[in-house]
């Protein structure tokens, strides 16, 4: 299956036995919903029962097949222009990971029977805690899963099956002593205990936020996410790009700057942003961003 999984694009593969997720993990997410640091998202708050224990997204499961997917582009914006975080300057992941985790499954059902669920960023599953108990990495202290030698540009996603495999041991990897992401941090949004408030992070300001931005916000030129704490991890200097042609940066993307932006009409960022991530935050969202930027 790792040769199936690799001809598919998917670098790094893990399985874990499905199981309540344990206690000390549950608890330190309930905390961090109660403290507010999920900002509005409201979502992370539902579902708390799933989350806990994935086998309720599919009767009979046994075992989480995890993925990850390297998204690293080759191609760079200019650094005049307003800067887009790097997972999405390509096709919207949902679809590519998608479309490579379902034909996973296909061959896992052919080839070992049983029933399968492909999870990518939409079900309530714990994907970097699941990603840590089937080996494939680590979670960072900027929150990244970062997998060994090969760094934290990844999507991750999860094939659901009732056929058991044997499962990995966990990594144990740590960042040790290195805080270089949290000093780098524009808005102090990672936490020295190696949590992260939402409300100071520009990934989820300039993305998930619908609101006014707060003042005196150290945007700096971001206008659709961040890469700060990735650019500075020790971890991401040999990161290699990633072989996946729909993960290439468009010419419209890298031809983008601040004049098309402030133009741009509903229609023209529909047609443009059709297949991107980049739909999530709406035309009002990109432009409210840009207008911060411009007003620093």
């Amino acid at each position: 299956m790792i040769e199936k999984a690799e001809s598919l694009g998917i670098e790094k593969v893990g399985f874990a036995t499905v199981a309540p997720v344990e206690e000390p993990a549950v608890e330190m997410y309930r905390r961090w919903i109660s403290a507010g640091n999920h900002g509005e998202m409201t979502y992370l708050e539902r579902y708390d029962d799933i989350r806990n224990d994935p086998a309720l997204l599919l009767p009979s499961a046994r075992t989480i097949v995890c993925c990850a997917i390297n998204y690293l582009t080759k191609q760079k914006q200019h650094p005049d222009a307003p800067q887009i975080a790097s997972y999405a300057l390509g096709q919207d992941y949902h679809e590519v990971v998608r479309a490579r985790l379902e034909q996973l499954a296909e061959f896992i059902r052919d080839n070992y029977g049983g029933e399968t669920r492909v999870c990518v960023d939409t079900a309530p599953i714990r994907e970097r805690y699941w990603a840590v108990r089937s080996g494939i990495g680590f979670v960072g202290r900027n929150n990244q899963l970062i997998l060994s030698g090969k760094g934290s540009h990844y999507f991750l996603g999860e094939i659901l099956t009732t056929t058991e495999f044997l499962p990995d041991e966990p990594c144990e990897l740590s960042c040790g002593n290195c805080g270089a992401c949290i000093t780098a941090c524009p808005t102090g949004a990672l936490q020295p205990d190696g949590s992260i408030d939402a409300r100071r992070c520009l990934s989820y300001l300039t993305i998930e936020y619908r609101g006014e931005l707060p003042d005196g916000l150290a945007i700096g030129n971001r206008l659709y996410g961040c890469d700060q704490c990735q650019d500075v991890c020790p971890h991401n200097r040999n990161a290699q790009p990633s072989e996946i042609k729909e993960f290439n940066a468009s010419k419209e993307l890298l031809s983008l700057d601040a004049d098309k932006v402030r133009a741009m009409t509903p229609q023209e960022f529909s047609a443009m942003f059709r297949h991107s991530a980049i739909k999530r935050t709406k035309l009002a969202g990109l432009q409210r961003n840009l207008r911060y930027i411009e007003s620093r």
